[in-house]
């Protein structure tokens, strides 16, 4: 399918052949009719595209305060790594469309396929001819409705919210400063709900569509002339409300504004301007400033938009969604016309030459609309799963693996990706993500033979020895068990499994298809990892205390969601397969205790290991970002090492000598650990980590979480009897 992409880095626009995106089971699969080009927030996210990395960081401010942290804690080459990593993909463009739903996912029953919905929503009401569309962010659209009317539908729930927000009655006076798309359709249902309306804006021709479609006063803005008249139009009294929806570096709205309104007025800011508030005129009337959040409540709360959790009508009566369903039936009441906005019509072949339009700024233009005819070879075409891509890169043919990809997110592109293509014997072969955008962004950097969004293509690739799974936590244990029912090898990111029940499936997989299994326990193949296990192999039991300074997962991360297991099973499991290493001893007994901190991932644990070794990990997410992220000390028969954030390495005792090791940026074994695994798949070695210490790892996670709970010690074999055990289950 076709799909319109910007590229981070370069800031350059194209668009692009992308596999349709996949059917997940809260939303519904749309065949895109018509999609709207925001000029305003779309011409933003073009120009800050364009600019240099200087540029970047000016209009960005608050990244480069976290670019700064990492910096601290990484050092510069890691950092700018990161952020080349970060940059060095395509990002889909639009958020306001209308089209046919084709597939209707499991919680989403309440639409049905061949459905006209309007849709919503940065990431999936994109500009592309097929998209995937989260249940509360589509709306069935009217009859009487137009599709093109429809594909305004996110734009005008926009203009709504701010009126919602300026809480005003019927017969009271309202100001719209700026006559934007959004600014258009503000004065329209400002109208439409009774209010009288005055409409400004610097463009003749936007004021005479304004005021040919419900603005009673409709203004050039002319400094004091225009605010005398906008008062004699309020009677003198000044507006109940001002609505801003200029696009404007200026501060110059937010200061007429207060000149313009009554007391005791709402100021709402819709648009985007300078917001220095002048305090005196403010403060002499009292007036009340808001910032409207876009389409309204439920905006940026995943729970709501991601996972289809709507809250009660008798609370809050106007979410986004219902919010898109108001609008449009303002637009089939006949109250509200977008169409009367449209200047420009492009089909997505040619969408590069709207958004040049927009650029270049060469010729007037409001409402923008990219079509979406049938494409060559009809619907088979657009709705491709599977894209083959140029191939870049050679690679050896005698004793190379063929690899496969599942799940093109940050950390992929990050690590295990240029770790991958860098390795001579991987022969890279298919990258599937749920987003057709990000397989086809990492499988054209990397070089991958094709891309695709159905994780079919994968597993019935003949060529592909060997899947590479990092997805989120939650889908591990049934990827896993379906990559070796293929009869293929397993990579997997950790953990492997956040309960018994899916170690027990991933154990009854591997009996009935015996294939090799690796988990990405990274940090046992780091450098200085290496070197202190030689330190203190063969001095008897280990007493080992890591600590993790992991820091706050943000709220809308994918992580914080609680169907990820939480981050005691999802990322200590790292230090706890560390332990494993150090020892070469499985774990006895886990007792565990959580501070009163707010958090649920805090915890101290101590894990009893057969060979008489104890190993405690205190992991804290409430430590600051600027402090160090990892140490680890170790102690065993008069020696110890210590290893900070795997860069610096000091060893004592024994023949240990000199100064503490230093590397230039931080290693944890992200390559090591690929190299080792191809090599053993290459030459038939045994996995690079054995398969029982792979699940004992994970069992002393849930050994943790269980410990918590019960406030007692757990015991291992207990557990590894649950896993071993006939599931019964029918």
């Amino acid at each position: 399918m076709k799909q319109m992409l910007q590229n981070l880095k370069s800031g350059k626009i194209a668009v692009a052949d992308v596999p349709r995106p996949l059917l997940l089971p809260g939303g519904i699969v749309v065949r895109t009719r018509k999609s709207l080009i925001s000029a305003g927030t779309e011409r933003t996210a073009l120009q800050l595209g364009k600019k240099s990395l200087l540029g970047k960081a000016k209009e960005r401010p608050d990244l480069v305060r976290k670019v700064l942290d990492k910096v601290r804690r990484d050092g510069i080459l890691a950092t700018f790594k990161a952020v080349r990593d970060k940059l060095d993909s395509d990002m889909p463009l639009g958020y306001s469309s209308c089209g046919d739903v084709v597939e209707v996912g499991a919680r989403a029953r309440e639409f049905q396929v061949g459905q006209r919905v309007a849709c919503a929503g940065a990431k999936y009401a994109n500009h592309a001819e097929v998209n995937f569309i989260p249940r509360l962010l589509a709306v069935p659209v009217p009859e009487g409705v137009s599709t093109e009317a429809a594909a305004y539908a996110t734009v005008g729930t926009i203009a709504l919210q701010g009126v919602r927000l300026a809480d005003l009655r019927v017969g009271e006076t309202a100001v719209v400063l700026g006559l934007g798309l959004i600014g258009q359709l503000t004065a329209q249902i400002l109208k439409a709900a009774g209010c009288r309306v005055a409409a400004l804006d610097l463009a003749q021709g936007r004021v005479d569509l304004a005021a040919a479609h419900g603005a009673e006063l409709a203004l050039t803005l002319d400094g004091e002339k225009t605010e005398r008249q906008v008062l004699d139009f309020t009677r003198g009294r000044g507006a109940d409300a001002i609505l801003i929806t200029a696009a404007t570096s200026s501060n110059e709205p937010v200061e007429q504004a207060a000149r313009l309104a009554r007391d005791r007025a709402r100021v709402i800011m819709v648009g985007v301007t300078g917001m220095n508030i002048p305090r005196t005129p403010y403060f002499k009337k009292e007036l009340t400033f808001m910032v409207s959040r876009s389409y309204g409540p439920g905006r940026y709360d995943p729970e709501y938009e991601e996972h289809g959790h709507d809250y009660p009508v008798g609370h809050v009566r106007w979410t986004e969604n219902r919010n898109i369903e108001a609008f449009l039936d303002m637009v089939a009441a006949g109250a509200v016309r977008p169409e009367a906005l449209t200047t420009h019509r492009y089909p997505i072949a040619e969408a590069e030459k709207a958004f040049e339009l927009i650029l270049r700024n060469a010729e007037p233009y409001l409402g923008v609309v990219l079509e979406y005819p049938e494409a060559d070879g009809g619907p088979a075409a657009v709705e491709a799963a599977r894209i083959e891509l140029p191939r870049t890169t050679a690679r050896a043919t005698g004793d190379a693996v063929g690899v496969s990809f599942v799940g093109a997110g940050g950390f992929a592109r990050s690590f295990h990706l240029p770790n991958l293509a860098k390795q001579p014997r991987a022969r890279l072969r298919g990258i599937m993500d749920a987003s057709g955008v990000a397989a086809r962004s990492a499988g054209e950097k990397f070089g991958f033979a094709f891309c695709c969004s159905q994780e079919e293509e994968v597993l019935d690739d003949a060529q592909t020895h060997v899947v590479f799974l990092t997805t989120p936590h939650s889908q591990h244990a049934d990827g896993v068990c379906r990559a070796l029912a293929a009869d293929k090898a397993v990579f997997v990111e950790k953990p492997l499994a956040l309960d018994v029940a899916g170690l027990r499936r991933i154990h009854k997989t591997l009996a009935e298809h015996p294939q090799t299994l690796m988990v990405g326990f990274n940090r046992r193949f780091a450098p200085l990892a290496v070197e202190m296990k030689a330190h203190l192999t063969g001095r008897g039991p280990l007493s080992v205390q890591y600590r993790c300074n992991a820091g706050p997962a943000p709220a809308e991360h994918w992580i914080a969601d609680p169907a990820e297991g939480g981050r005691i099973l999802g990322e200590a499991c790292h230090f706890f397969d560390f332990f494993a290493f150090l020892t070469d001893a499985a774990p006895a007994t886990v007792f565990a205790a959580a501070p009163r901190t707010g958090s649920t991932d805090d915890a101290a644990v101590t894990v009893a290991y057969e060979d008489g070794s104890v190993c405690q990990l205190v992991y804290a997410t409430t430590g600051p970002p600027s402090y160090s992220k990892e140490r680890v000390e170790a102690f065993a028969g008069g020696a110890a090492g210590v290893i900070d954030d795997f860069r610096v390495l000091a060893l004592c005792g024994g023949a240990a000598r000199g100064k503490p090791r230093k590397l230039m940026q931080a290693d944890k074994g992200h390559a090591q650990e690929v190299k080792a695994l191809l090599d053993a798949l290459a030459e038939g070695g045994p996995a690079p980590i054995p398969v029982a210490s792979l699940f004992d790892t994970t069992l002393v996670g849930i050994a943790a979480i269980q410990s918590i709970q019960r406030g007692e010690p757990v015991v291992i074999a207990a557990l590894r009897q649950e896993v071993a055990a006939e599931d019964t289950t029918t």
